[in-house]
């Protein structure tokens, strides 16, 4: 159990006059959301959710004060569930943390009992918050191509955004599965980490930014994953071969799909949504074992960057900016 009553946190604000502010600051355990766990929580990530919640952001954020954070690693401290005992490793992702209810970036957190994740063996804190969310949704990604019929050698998988959280981390389980991938960025410093991570070959994005009315374009992909969105999810389905599947995780190109119905009706294209936050528990389970060991990616220490509670707001600005690679773990403890 806790012997304080207090806890450190990164708070985000609104002053009188409007303005957001983030900071660090000590608070009550009684401030946390109801909930029938309580965990100490020692990992954490940054996503670009998170980076929005940082600023605010109402599309995410709907009250302040408010603390980010849709990924959470720690120890469970109390619990009014059978299912879960003082001292049980465990992970949180999705749901409604870090949107709905305060997150990660916090020494403790208190969840619903069924948002919870047992640890996989052998795994550690800071491996499941180098996957996280964005790993999660890479695999349900990758998990979707091969419901889709899609394997190693149907062809060429392209992705999209490559040097970010789920691009990365979907490169590098693609390339471990025996796919070969096309990698997208418009990151030229990027290009040496993507050839480690497994890209076989790097596209800039603008190849893959056809502003033509063409319905169709030269079939290129056997599959697809897309954490853009817009004009590029577009050009994809337009470029996608016969039966070929691409998955949308994406919207930071845009909300509009501009586009005709013809690569559903004459290529038999499939076109997959991905939504991380509500997948259900059966599936969840399924696709954190696979990720802790057939498709844990190698070298994940290659991926990952990691910065104390303290030192999240230079990589908050710069995930904002589109300048981050790969992978940024945060550490809570003190």
């Amino acid at each position: 159990m806790m012997s304080d009553s207090r806890f450190r946190c990164f708070l985000v604000t609104k002053t009188p006059q409007g303005d957001v502010q983030r900071s660090i600051l000590d608070q009550n355990i009684d401030e946390l959301p109801t909930g029938e766990v309580l965990i100490r929580v020692t990992h954490s990530s940054l996503n670009y959710k998170d980076a929005l919640a940082a600023t605010g952001h109402p599309g995410v954020v709907r009250n302040l004060p408010h603390v980010p954070g849709i990924d959470a690693a720690g120890t469970v401290v109390a619990s009014d569930s059978g299912s879960w005992r003082v001292g049980d490793a465990v992970l949180v992702t999705g749901y409604g943390l870090g949107s709905d209810v305060w997150g990660g970036w916090s020494e403790y957190i208190r969840v619903p009992a069924d948002w919870l994740v047992r640890m996989p063996t052998g795994f550690t804190a800071v491996d499941a918050m180098t996957l996280g969310t964005a790993g999660f949704t890479a695999s349900q990604c990758i998990s979707s191509l091969q419901q889709h019929a899609i394997t190693p050698d149907s062809g060429e998988i392209v992705v999209t955004g490559a040097s970010g959280g789920v691009g990365s981390l979907a490169v590098s389980i693609l390339a471990k599965l025996g796919y070969q991938v096309a990698a997208v960025t418009g990151k030229p410093t990027a290009h040496q980490s993507l050839r480690q991570w497994g890209a076989t070959r790097i596209l800039d994005r603008e190849t893959l930014n056809d502003k033509s009315d063409k319905p169709l374009l030269p079939a290129k992909w056997s599959g697809a994953i897309d954490t853009v969105g817009g004009n590029m999810l577009s050009t994809l389905l337009r470029s996608t071969t016969h039966r070929g599947c691409v998955t949308a995780c994406g919207l930071v190109g845009g909300v509009n799909l501009d586009m005709t119905v013809y690569p559903f009706l004459l290529r038999g294209i499939t076109l997959d949504g991905i939504d991380s936050a509500a997948c259900p528990m059966s599936s969840r389970l399924e696709i954190w074992e696979k990720l802790a060991n057939l498709w844990k990616p190698d070298h994940l220490e290659h991926l990952r960057s990691i910065v104390r509670l303290e030192e999240v707001n230079n990589p908050i600005d710069e995930i904002l900016a589109g300048q981050i690679s790969g992978r940024i773990v945060v550490e809570i403890g003190r």
